[in-house]
């Protein structure tokens, strides 16, 4: 099998390629455009920009799309963040051609069809209101505006019915002349291929297209400018049961104590064998699901403990959770914990890094956050290198009450 291999061709944009063992290959393109890098005018554009590549082009319907992949046994799908828009597909490994060049077709070529604009904006618009309906997503949603109040971070990455309102499409078309360029682009290829071929296609199709700009391309363009944490929200709902996201606003995936949170993390609340679950679950009967988690963005992230449970219990749940806080704080965590946890963790990372789409996200992230991969193999040993020593620093430099807040949603 072929080593990983990573190529830059004349108009900017970057290739990384991952042969393994398979039946199939993926192939995705990973562009600079998220919803971190929109202003109050244009929030939701780039969500908006994903939904409508795959509305069709001057030689491709978006029935013809859709049936030439699913035609195939193949999937694809889009996603956008706060930093990056990514579409993928996932074939039998003998039609990485035709991946290819339905995917390039889409990110040059897409038609911003007044018609289909008009239609679509209704669609994004019940999308809005579905996930105003799930109390889960509420929670974090609001977690993250009270996070980053004042930054385009914490707004929604959908943006909002009124946003959408005032867009036209000759917005669309020039947000993507300047943001859908091949320097702010990666493309990335995982499975059974050969290395040659796939970067000769990809070269022909997408490594020729404009000119690569002089400027530096941009980062974040609210990078950096974060005002204070707002301490609490509260919504009321007609639900049964109450929800509570806290979270504290922390360091970007730049920062070298990374390791040490995602350590602190898998100690705090990730499995069922985490302080958390066991003390507010098992222990205490608190809630029917906790959990934690650590999300990084380039410059920023947010460490968030979620939890379901019944709404006379809010001020019990959370002494629970503000103690077990308190200790990985204040005492080491034992070193047969550390161990058993960096184990779970490094285990838990390689597994799902088995599959092909998870090799393709992780490589395309990679490259696009770092300019560099950053392997499974160097991120597991980061891992088993972490102290006790480094999991309490952390931990006294993520939960500090300048940085925290607490989201709550609660029964009408």
């Amino acid at each position: 099998m072929q080593d990983i291999a990573i190529k830059t061709f004349r108009n900017g944009l970057k290739a990384v390629f991952v042969p393994c063992e398979a039946e199939s290959v993926a192939f995705g393109l990973f562009v600079s455009s998220g919803s971190r890098h929109e202003t109050a005018r244009t929030a939701g554009i780039s969500h908006f920009i994903e939904h409508m590549l795959f509305k069709g082009t001057p030689s491709r319907k978006s029935i013809d799309i859709t049936r030439a992949i699913e035609g195939r046994g193949g999937n694809f799908n889009a996603c956008t963040s706060e930093e990056a828009t990514i579409y993928y597909t996932h074939m039998p490994f003998e039609y990485l051609g035709e991946a290819v060049d339905i995917l390039s077709d889409m990110y040059l070529n897409a038609e911003i069809d007044d018609d289909e604009f008009a239609r679509e904006r209704k669609v994004i618009v019940e999308e809005i209101k579905m996930c105003a309906d799930d109390p889960e997503q509420v929670v974090v949603e609001n977690l993250q505006r009270a996070l980053f109040a004042g930054n385009q971070i914490g707004e929604p990455i959908a943006g909002t019915a009124q946003s959408l309102s005032k867009m036209v499409p000759g917005q669309l078309r020039a947000y993507m002349k300047s943001h859908y360029t091949p320097e702010r682009t990666v493309a990335v290829v995982a499975g059974r291929f050969d290395v040659n071929e796939a970067a000769s296609l990809i070269e022909k199709l997408l490594g020729r297209t404009g000119r690569k700009s002089r400027r530096k391309p941009s980062a974040a363009a609210t990078l950096g400018k974060f005002g204070s944490v707002v301490p609490e929200i509260t919504v009321a709902k007609d639900v049964q049961q109450a929800q509570l996201a806290l979270g504290f606003r922390t360091f970007g995936a730049a920062d070298g104590r990374k390791y040490a949170a995602v350590v602190l993390d898998g100690i705090l609340g990730r499995g069922m064998s985490s302080r958390l679950f066991q003390e507010v679950r098992e222990n205490r009967a608190l809630s029917y699901d906790i959990g934690s988690r650590i999300s990084l963005m380039s410059d920023v992230g947010m460490f968030i403990i979620q939890a379901g449970f019944d709404a006379s219990k809010r001020d019990v749940l959370l002494s629970t959770i503000e103690r077990e806080i308190k200790k990985v704080c204040s005492k080491k965590v034992p070193r047969e914990e550390l161990d058993r946890t960096k184990e779970f963790l490094c285990g838990n990372f390689r597994l799902s890094h088995e599959r092909l789409l998870s090799k393709l996200f992780l490589h395309g992230a990679s490259m696009m956050r770092f300019g560099r991969i950053i392997s499974v193999d160097e991120q597991v040993e980061a891992i088993r290198k972490v102290t006790a020593d480094e999991v309490r620093d952390v931990a006294n430099s993520i939960f500090r009450f300048e940085n925290r807040s607490a989201s709550w949603v609660l029964p009408k």
